[in-house]
């Protein structure tokens, strides 16, 4: 495996599979970041043609770890030095990776994938082995996706005991507007409004610190993901908005605010409650396995252990 950017996810990812007993090399352009990680006794390079010249050599997996605006300069020494290498991804958005792969002349080999899980901090320093264990790992089934590569990235993730979930890409990206984007802005948007009043701080416990968590996260790591799913947050954001205008309709008519706070807290009740089946059946390369991969994630299932597929003993 090949890891191209070091940072938190990144970084986690490459402690995970090492861990695992998988052979890694990791590439990241901060000198400092590659230097911690030679540090911590991984390979690691500032010379992205090193990395993807080794990529090739080993016909590794190469996984695109940095932000979104990264992403083409990196596919375009991808397509010089390594192109037959299966490629994925650990970035937040799937649609926009999946045009720039696109683009790039790539997508044979490619299987989009993001794990939810991290952190409001960032760098090397920051990784995590366990970053993974028991996370959703979404990895995408759009028409191209090849079963071979699909099975190659799904026992990735399964080594770094994440739990798989199908999805494509467009579906993706308009759930995680609503679970990840949507409380991104939110969370800024609050942080900002108790700083304006004077006392709010002080008095400041577990609900603003709880509610405010994502706020610390890197200001351009937030600004990458929401831009480049902008197409699918404007209308989860629309409908924050229009919940929450109702709400103001109804202080300012005197009037309860009932009717958010019993359905907020339903849907809560209902992600506490929510389940989430294995998926055992499905066999990868068979007729219609990605349509069915991806019916079975919209309807919660997951994988937890290495499906059947083309290269099965």
């Amino acid at each position: 495996m090949c890891v191209l950017g070091l940072g938190l996810i990144g970084g986690s990812l490459m402690r995970a599979a090492v861990t695992a007993g998988r052979e890694a090399f990791g590439y990241n352009r901060s000198v400092e970041g590659a230097e911690a990680a030679r540090f911590d006794g991984f390979s690691a390079t500032t010379d992205l043609t090193e990395a993807l010249a080794w990529a090739a050599e080993h016909d590794a997996l190469i996984v695109l770890a940095v932000p979104m605006p990264a992403v083409s300069l990196l596919l375009g020494h991808i397509k010089d030095t390594a192109p037959d290498c299966p490629l994925t991804d650990v970035i937040s958005v799937k649609g926009a990776v999946l045009e720039e792969v696109r683009a790039a002349g790539l997508l044979d080999r490619y299987v989009g994938g993001h794990p939810m899980a991290g952190t409001a901090h960032s760098g090397w320093r920051a990784g995590d082995a366990r970053m993974f264990d028991g996370a959703p790992w979404v990895l995408t089934v759009d028409e191209h996706v090849d079963a071979t590569v699909w099975a190659q990235v799904m026992r990735l993730a399964l080594d770094c005991s994440a739990v798989v979930v199908p999805a494509k890409s467009d579906e993706h990206d308009a759930a995680a507007a609503s679970i990840s984007h949507l409380p991104h802005l939110l969370a800024e948007a609050l942080a900002i409004t108790a700083g304006e009043v004077p006392l709010a701080f002080a008095l400041a416990a577990g609900s603003f610190r709880d509610a405010t968590r994502v706020a610390a996260t890197a200001p351009d790591l937030v600004r990458a993901m929401c831009e480049a799913n902008a197409e699918q947050l404007v209308p989860t954001l629309d409908r924050a908005l229009e919940l929450l205008h109702h709400a103001r309709q109804s202080l300012v008519g005197k009037n309860s605010v009932a009717e958010l706070v019993e359905a907020g807290h339903a849907a809560r009740t209902r992600y506490d409650s929510f389940s989430r089946p294995q998926i055992v059946t499905i066999a990868l390369g068979e007729e219609n396995w990605r349509e069915e991969l991806a019916a079975a994630g919209r309807a919660g299932a997951v994988i937890r252990s290495a499906l059947r597929g083309p290269d099965s003993r």
